[in-house]
């Protein structure tokens, strides 16, 4: 017990460790779990000697994934990119997958390794990715709808290689076109029951345990939901990952969704790093020292092939050069299921742990690479379409943005400002840290990075050395200063202004370098004076019509706000939360070339309509939706859901 005890502290302190040193260094967090992993493995410093224990534990990490994944897949987007879903993802996957396993059978590889190592390599890294697009505010860029659309089938396809790999255990129990076909049916019959269950079943158990009114339930729920999906698959004889995605699919559907997602996050991120350091003692740096040179020639040539694929493949589907050229960039590396494919390999002995070793240290080495060629992705495009077809310097892949406004915080203050200063056709950068709130208010068409307002390299990124004002939209003096001292730094003449509770800063905020503060218990005085003057019929000018605008209309422009991490069910007094929720058409989507009244669209209202640069709001109801078109739903969670649905096509 001791023992356990000992090693369970040493290795999560040396996690906590190296995930901070490696974020700080900007790299990303899983290679500081398969560093753990090393060090504390049997080529490492032997902390633990016999690894089958915790890869047992860590194979839960896995289910999570896939629950957590299901639970993400939206069928109404997969038909929306199935232009690339279906083109461009399928052949990538397939053509890697074939070129490796082809090299890998010249090399006098056996069949099964050769196999595995194929399909590990042909999967992208879609938590690298995925990451960097929504921290970029780029989710709905060119590249980055390519991007996703190609890793939401090695997503799909991820899921299939890790039903069918137990397959190739099963020699002895009839040929392998048999094993296949009985595996399809049994995952067929699960798919029609799992529907069934998680169409009718589960929302009413959920809303039961929600009527309960208890934190601990709910939690319990979700997790007894995603175990038991995965025991049913495992009794099947099937992989316990379809299981728990095909549970989560069910329930992604659902409005609690949000909820579960949010819940079960830190049992899959804890669970995950765990399997993470299972993988990394698989390493053996021996192997490494011996190989080193063909491992660099084998993560080289792996990120030249399938760079170059995905960017000829996007060209054959009329994609943009920059757009296939830069997709082909930030999807060159291997992913995290290729560790899932080889850690499941060696638990069912189709690997050897010596070549387990060799594939981890391939995958790990292209995945360093990975975030140097995100940050220069657009300036490697620029670069390599200069020379290969002779593109004039001064053409600009992206617009650097100029005189524009920085607003730290994008919470409902942060996007009230927004709202007016769009209003005003004034250019705004927000920076916020809640990925759900990014994701939402980029799929809008606004413009949002994410990360912490305090360190140089995000206020770089917005671009502060031209900005004209910098706003600190949230309350947190001792934060506000920090950003205060970091963006003088940068750009002593910026212009800052500071939201805070009370007056108790006021003095120190100015010292550090703040042009106004703004008290929000002192502003509520000047609003109640303001109220006065007009009762004796003082003008204020514009200032004063534009509140007098925003009261006429009942706070409209104030009202709902994009979603965070987590998401209430219900408002302070009992009724159906309401929110503001993004939806971008592509030309495949169900609601082109409809009328917004033709869609039908039920409880929800469509506060605006984004069309290339301008803004319809209030858009007429006889208005057709066109490609590209962002359509701004306002309503409650459910409806807001269904109507997404139904533009898209589901």
């Amino acid at each position: 017990m001791h023992d356990a005890l000992t090693l369970i502290v040493v290795l999560l302190g040396t996690a906590v460790a190296a995930v901070v040193l490696f974020r700080r260094l900007g790299m990303p967090p899983i290679l500081a779990y398969l560093l753990c992993g090393l060090a504390a493995g049997p080529f490492g410093f032997g902390w633990v000697s016999n690894t089958d224990g915790i890869q047992h534990l860590a194979e839960f990490g896995i289910v999570f994934l896939l629950f957590t994944l299901g639970l993400e897949f939206s069928i109404p987007r997969l038909m929306t990119l199935r232009r690339i879903v279906f083109g461009a993802g399928p052949l990538q996957v397939a053509l890697t997958g074939l070129a490796v396993f082809a090299i890998m059978r010249l090399l006098g590889f056996d069949y099964t390794p050769s196999l595995i190592t194929a399909c590990a390599l042909s999967l992208s890294s879609t938590a690298i990715v995925i990451r960097d697009l929504i921290s970029r505010g780029s989710v709905n860029t060119g590249y980055g709808r390519t991007s996703t659309g190609i890793l939401l089938f090695q997503d799909l396809a991820a899921v299939i290689m890790l039903v069918m790999l137990p397959i190739l255990t099963q020699e002895n129990s009839g040929p392998m076109w048999s094993v296949a076909s009985l595996t399809l049916g049994k995952s067929l019959l699960l798919f029609a029951g799992i529907y069934v269950i998680g169409r009718w079943v589960l929302p009413r158990m959920l809303e039961e345990t929600g009527r309960a009114r208890s934190d601990e339930v709910f939690v319990m729920t979700a997790l007894l939901l995603a175990l038991l999906a995965a025991w049913v698959t495992h009794w099947l004889g099937l992989s316990m990952a379809l299981g728990a995605f095909l549970a989560g699919m069910m329930l992604g559907e659902s409005h609690f969704r949000h909820q579960i997602e949010a819940d079960l996050r830190p049992f899959r991120d804890l669970l995950l790093g765990l399997f993470f350091i299972s993988v990394g003692m698989l390493v053996d740096p021996n192997l490494f020292a011996d190989q080193w040179h063909w491992i660099i020639l084998a993560a080289a040539a792996l990120m030249l092939f399938k760079g170059l694929l995905i960017f000829t493949l996007l060209r054959l589907l009329k994609e943009r050069s920059d757009t296939a050229m830069r997709s082909g960039l930030i999807l060159s590396q291997a992913g995290e299921f290729g560790f899932v494919l080889v850690a499941l390999g060696v638990s069912h002995q189709l690997i050897t742990p010596d070549k387990a070793g060799l594939l981890v240290s391939i995958v790990v080495l292209t995945m360093v690479f990975t975030p140097a060629l995100l940050d220069n992705s657009g300036r490697l495009t620029r670069r390599l379409l200069q020379r290969w077809q002779r593109i004039p310097e001064d053409t600009p892949i992206s617009d650097e943005t100029r005189n524009h406004v920085i607003l730290c915080g994008y919470g409902r203050v942060g996007q009230n400002l927004m709202r007016y200063l769009n209003s005003f056709h004034m250019k705004a950068v927000a920076v916020d840290r809640d990925l759900v709130r990014l994701q939402e208010a980029s799929a809008a068409g606004e413009h949002i990075l994410f990360g912490d307002s305090s360190r140089k390299e995000i206020l770089v990124n917005a671009g502060i050395q031209h900005a004209r004002l910098l706003v600190v939209t949230f309350d947190d003096p001792r934060l506000a200063e920090r950003i205060l001292h970091t963006a003088r730094e940068l750009n002593p003449n910026i212009r800052i202004l500071v939201r805070t509770r009370d007056d108790t800063y006021l003095d120190a905020l100015i010292d550090a370098g703040a042009e106004e503060v703004v008290p929000e218990v002192l502003e509520a005085s000047l609003m109640l004076v303001a109220h006065a003057l007009m009762m004796l019929d003082v003008p204020f000018d514009r200032v004063m019509a534009t509140l007098r605008k925003t009261r006429r209309e009942r706070y409209r422009m104030l009202q709902g706000y994009y979603h965070g991490d987590t998401l209430p069910t219900t408002d302070s007094a009992g009724n159906p939360y309401r929110l503001l929720h993004a939806v971008t058409l592509s030309d495949k989507a169900r609601g082109i070339g409809r009328s917004i009244a033709r869609c039908a669209l039920r409880d929800v209202e469509i506060r605006a309509v984004k069309r290339d640069d301008q803004t319809l709001e209030s858009p007429d109801p006889e208005l057709v939706l066109e490609p590209g078109d962002t359509v701004i739903l306002y309503g409650p969670l459910e409806a807001v859901e269904a109507a997404e649905n139904r533009l898209l096509g589901g």
